[in-house]
C-alpha cells in the first residue's frame, strides 16, 4: 500500500472533520508507511498453493499428531461408522470388509473420521483401524510388472476392487501385494495412496 492509496482510503473512509485533523492523519499515515510499519514489497498470499506449500502446511491431528489426512486400513472384520464420535450417536452403517483402505480426516478422542473410496464414511473407534497400508485396485485385470518399468514383464494380473497391501513407492509407481502374487503398477491405478507419496 503506497502513500497514494493510503491518502485514498483515508479520503473514502474518514468523516467530515476539521482540514487540520485530516492533514495530521495523513501525515501519521504516510510516517508509518515510509517507516515501514506497512510492508509495500511484501508478496499478496494467493489462494493457490504449490504442492511443496501445501503439504509444509499439512493438519496434524490433535489425537496422534500425525498427519490429516491420512491413510489407514480396517483391522476389523466389521465396523459400526456412526453420526458422531461417541457410543451415543446412531449407527450409519457398518464396513464388513477387513483390510479395506480409509482415509482419516479427522480425529477426537477414541474416534477417527474416516471415509472411503466412494466418500462414505464417519466416525469409528480407533481400535477397528489399523496402520497397515492397503490400497483397491481400480482397473480390471490389472497386470502389475517385475519392476517399476513399463517394459518389465508382467507377473500377475489383479481384478477391479481387490484390496492389495502397499509396498515401497517411486514417484510414479507403487509395489502390491494380494494372494501371494506381487508386482508394480502406476499409482493412478490404485486408491489409498497420495500422488506424491513415496515409500521404501
Amino acid at each position: 500500500m503506497g502513500i497514494e492509496a493510503v491518502q485514498r482510503f483515508t479520503e473514502q473512509n474518514e468523516r467530515p472533520r476539521s482540514l487540520s485533523v485530516r492533514v495530521a492523519l495523513r501525515g501519521a499515515l504516510c510516517a508509518l508507511v515510509m517507516g515501514g510499519f506497512f510492508d509495500t514489497t511484501a508478496p499478496v498470499a494467493t489462494a493457490q498453493e504449490s504442492a511443496p506449500e501445501r503439504a509444509a502446511a499439512q493438519t496434524l491431528g490433535p489425537v496422534t499428531n500425525l498427519p490429516l489426512p491420512r491413510y489407514v486400513s480396517m483391522k476389523a472384520a466389521e465396523g459400526n461408522v456412526r453420526r458422531g464420535p461417541s457410543l451415543n450417536h446412531r449407527i450409519d452403517w457398518v464396513f464388513k470388509r477387513r483390510g479395506m483402505p480409509l482415509e482419516v480426516t479427522a480425529e477426537y478422542g477414541h474416534w477417527r473420521r474416516v471415509r472411503d473410496r466412494d466418500g462414505q464414511g464417519g466416525w469409528v473407534h480407533y481400535a477397528l483401524l489399523s496402520g497397515v497400508r492397503t490400497v483397491l485396485v481400480e482397473q480390471d485385470l490389472l497386470q502389475v510388472r517385475a519392476r517399476p518399468q513399463e517394459d518389465a514383464p508382467a507377473v500377475a494380473a489383479f481384478e477391479l476392487g481387490v484390496v492389495a497391501q502397499l509396498g515401497a513407492c517411486t514417484r510414479d509407481w507403487c509395489e502390491i501385494t494380494a494372494g501371494g502374487h506381487s508386482g508394480w503398477t502406476h499409482k493412478d491405478n490404485l486408491w489409498g495412496v497420495d500422488p506424491d507419496e513415496l515409500r521404501e
